[in-house]
């Protein structure tokens, strides 16, 4: 369900349905298994590098140049070094991360289209789809689906356990976990599942604020202690913040840095948050890179393995940076250009990508990545109400979650999936975003 419209009150006056597929879509068995494998790696991969300030400063330096919001995570990031270090020992650290592929057709390979650490959503409701999928499966006969074949998908459950771990470590008796959400926000139902979840499972309370609320309700004690209306916070846990639009002011700012300086669990931390850039993405892609924060050879091909092809636009002078450059201004259809941003709908494609890598004034603030061409299938959609059959393309995200206290790693989880199935026409894939629908996978052999 998502909340629609304003009374004259403020207060939503309808809900619709959360878009969704009426059957599942079809995906490979082994490719599923391979993105569920490498997901714990990953949760040490993005760990390892969010506590390396020195290669996240150097990795984005470009980027921020010419990006404001880049530039002022970073600024936060550098602000709060001193928390980090003097509290690293007891420190509880809380990662819910995503991350997103597509099966690439003409190499039968399945590729990363991104990974998330910050708002990391549709948790909860692919808990509900999966539900629904299995029902109509089993009651309704469909021909040729064995529900056998529909992987058991409790990713509400596995975040709630996360999060009420992390409350655990934090060691405070009565203290609740701080939804940080947006003012107008519309996915709540996604959101308040899981609160109900953690209250269900652990008896923690949870409280829900925007970025505004909390820099006026909110207060540090001398210990640095987060208090909310006299609450104390274990967890500060972003729904929001991803988003320049979520800082209209200093004030949401001023929040921000109030909660990082905090011994609360944030999750993500800023320096999660800037380790989930797409700049750092393309740059553990490099050579050498991901090497550096994985303990194995075996661990590094796995992650190799599922990388896209993926370039800098740094240093436009360099021969390589020129001619893949080139390529894309003369096969756009084959490119993404994407910023530094997340939330759907920022990516851009054929003519757009032209027009904008043909400026190379701040160049540096986007990456370019091979085009990922996914098999269509044919599905029936179900949104606001109206079912629509069309041809579409499938992207798999797998959840993870990670609660490390100091150097002590306390859970580090492949923790469920997420398809979201989107006509074959549209480039992007969000649904929040309207272009996407909540899907599951049917394994196939």
């Amino acid at each position: 369900m998502q909340l629609v419209g304003l009374g004259d009150d403020g207060r939503p006056r309808a809900a619709v349905h959360a878009p969704i597929s009426v059957l599942p879509v079809p995906f490979p068995r082994d490719s599923f298994e391979k993105a569920k494998k490498a997901m714990q790696i990953f949760n040490t991969l993005i760990d390892r590098v969010s506590r390396d300030g020195a290669y996240l400063r150097s990795t984005l330096r470009a980027a921020a140049e010419f990006d404001e919001f880049t530039a002022r995570l970073l600024q936060v990031f550098d602000a709060t070094e001193d928390c980090r270090q003097q509290r690293f020992g007891e420190q509880v650290v809380l990662a819910i991360n995503r991350s997103d592929y597509m099966l690439d057709e003409p190499s039968s390979t399945l590729l990363q289209v991104e990974l998330n650490t910050i708002a990391s959503s549709f948790g909860c409701l692919s808990t509900q789809v999966c539900k629904m999928h299995r029902y109509i499966v089993e009651r309704a006969g469909q021909p040729n689906l064995d529900v056998s074949n529909l992987p058991a998908n409790d990713v509400t459950s596995q975040i709630a356990d996360a999060i009420g771990s992390a409350v655990h470590a934090y060691g405070c008796d009565g203290a609740a976990v701080l939804f940080i959400v947006q003012p107008d926000e519309k996915n709540s139902y996604d959101q308040q599942w899981l609160q109900y979840a953690i209250w269900e499972q652990h008896k923690v309370r949870t409280v829900r604020r925007t970025l505004a609320q909390i820099a006026e309700q909110g207060s540090l004690d001398s210990s640095g202690n987060l208090s909310i209306d006299g609450q104390r916070i274990a967890v500060c846990y972003y729904r929001a913040g991803y988003a320049p639009t979520d800082y209209p002011s200093e004030a949401e700012w001023d929040a921000r840095e109030m909660m990082e300086r905090s011994t609360a669990a944030q999750c993500p931390s800023v320096g999660y948050q800037l380790a989930g850039a797409k700049k750092v993405q393309q740059d553990l892609a490099g050579s050498h890179i991901v090497e550096k924060f994985v303990d194995s050879a075996d661990e590094a091909t796995l992650i190799r393995a599922c990388f896209a092809g993926l370039w800098s636009l740094d240093n436009k002078r360099d021969p390589g940076t020129q001619e893949v450059l080139n390529q894309a201004s003369t096969r756009p259809e084959d490119f993404v250009l994407k910023p530094q941003r997340e939330g759907g709908g920022n990516n851009l494609y054929g003519e757009a990508l032209q027009q904008r890598i043909a400026d190379p004034k701040g160049l540096a603030a986007y990456i370019l990545m091979q085009r990922i061409r996914p098999p269509i299938n044919r599905s029936m959609l179900l949104r606001n109400g109206e079912i629509l059959e069309v041809d579409t393309l499938s992207e798999l995200g797998i959840y993870g979650t990670f609660v490390r206290q100091g150097d002590r790693v306390i859970l580090n989880e492949e923790a469920g999936h997420l398809i979201r199935t989107k006509a074959a026409t549209s480039d992007e894939g969000g649904v929040a975003a309207g272009f996407a629908v909540l899907d599951s996978p049917y394994l196939t052999e």
